[in-house]
C-alpha cells in the first residue's frame, strides 16, 4: 500500500518536488557558501519524492554527531528560505487536505513543511 501512495504521490507532484529540492541543492552547491544546505537539499529530495513510509529525523537519533553550527546554519535557513518554503507546503497541504481523497497528500505536504523549517542535520529513515 505504501509504494502504490508513493507511486500516486510522485505522480500527481513529487516529482516536481524532488526536482524543486534537487535543483535548489545544484544552486546552493554552486555557491560555495550554500554548500551546508546543498548536501542538506539532496538528502531531503528522495524524501520528497516518496514521502510515506519514511521520517526525517534528527542526526542524533541516529547515532551520528551533529555537526558543530548547525544550530546557527538552520536559523540562516529560516530567514532566507524555510519560512517561505514551510509555508508554501502548509498552504498546499491545507488546500488537499479541503479534499477527501487529498487529505494523504496533504500530510505529506506538512512533513515537507517541518522539514522546509529546518533542514540541516536530519537523516531519513523508514518510519
Amino acid at each position: 500500500m505504501t509504494f502504490l501512495i508513493n507511486l500516486l504521490w510522485f505522480i500527481c507532484g513529487g516529482f516536481l518536488a524532488w526536482l524543486g529540492w534537487m535543483l535548489a541543492g545544484v544552486v546552493l552547491a554552486v555557491t560555495v557558501v550554500g554548500l551546508p544546505w546543498a548536501f542538506a537539499a539532496f538528502r531531503i529530495a528522495p524524501f520528497a519524492a516518496w514521502p510515506f513510509g519514511r521520517t526525517l529525523v534528527d542526526a542524533r537519533a541516529v547515532g551520528e554527531d551533529r555537526i558543530v553550527g548547525t544550530g546557527v546554519a538552520n536559523l540562516l535557513w529560516i530567514v532566507f528560505a524555510g519560512l517561505w518554503l514551510a509555508l508554501a507546503h502548509i498552504a498546499a497541504g491545507v488546500a488537499l487536505c479541503v479534499t477527501l481523497i487529498g487529505i494523504p497528500f496533504g500530510l505529506a505536504h506538512f512533513k515537507l513543511a517541518m522539514i522546509s523549517w529546518a533542514p540541516l542535520g536530519k537523516r531519513m529513515v523508514d518510519a
